[in-house]
């Protein structure tokens, strides 16, 4: 099999490339990382939420181009099966598909109102009826699946598919200064403390790129 190789775009403004990396990260398959510039048309309709697909991340392996999310976690669960990308027993493994897919395909609300933007930080930020139900929607399923697994992560004691879907939530929540019930704050403490998170916010912080657009004063 050739090298893989994953292109992603900006580190501090990008949940999808998080999302993608961390997956790949997480498959324990070898990679070397592309950054698409974000002079780039195409990356900052993207990132601006403008563009009706998204085509970062992709991750390239074998001939193959792969640049939907979920099916690089497919991908690389099928060419992995032992990296616990999804749980192996057959509930957990179609919850943790389900709630995987309701954050690729909802949450409109949440995205536009919080854009993840991991170098700022706004204290006592008002989060408006819009969003607001995405976020009572998130307590929810963080709540379900942490009392079925008991902790800390959403399917047990590591991580899966449904934590790195996820993840750019808790780094959201931690931006805007979101209020969230006891349960839920301390899943998003530990996602925020989980190494490969860390890892990913020190590149973002190293990043010399702005994107005026999303840098906007709330």
């Amino acid at each position: 099999m050739t090298a893989a190789t994953l292109t992603i775009s900006s580190r501090n403004y990008s949940s999808w490339s998080l999302r993608g990396w961390l997956i790949t990260r997480m498959s324990g398959l070898p990679f070397e990382e592309k950054i698409a510039s974000l002079d780039d048309p195409s990356t900052r309709a993207e990132l601006l939420l403008l563009s009706p697909s998204f085509l970062v991340p992709c991750l390239s392996h074998d001939g193959l181009e792969i640049w939907d999310t979920l099916a690089i976690a497919e991908y690389l669960d099928e060419l992995r099966p032992d990296c616990g990308l999804i749980p192996k027993e057959r509930v957990a493994r179609a919850h943790c598909r389900s709630i995987a897919g309701e954050m690729h395909s909802g949450f409109a609300n949440l995205r536009s109102a919080l854009p993840m933007n991991l170098k700022a930080h706004y204290p006592g930020f008002k989060v408006w009826a819009g969003a607001r139900g995405d976020v009572e929607r998130i307590e929810t399923i963080w709540k379900e699946a942490l009392a079925a697994s008991k902790g800390p992560y959403l399917f047990g004691a590591t991580p899966t598919l449904a934590d790195a879907m996820y993840a750019p939530v808790a780094a959201r929540f931690t931006t805007y200064d979101v209020t969230l019930s006891p349960v839920c704050e301390a899943y998003r403490a530990t996602i925020m403390a989980w190494p490969l998170m860390r890892e990913w916010i020190e590149g973002a912080l190293a990043e010399p790129e702005e994107l005026d657009e999303l840098d906007v004063e709330f």
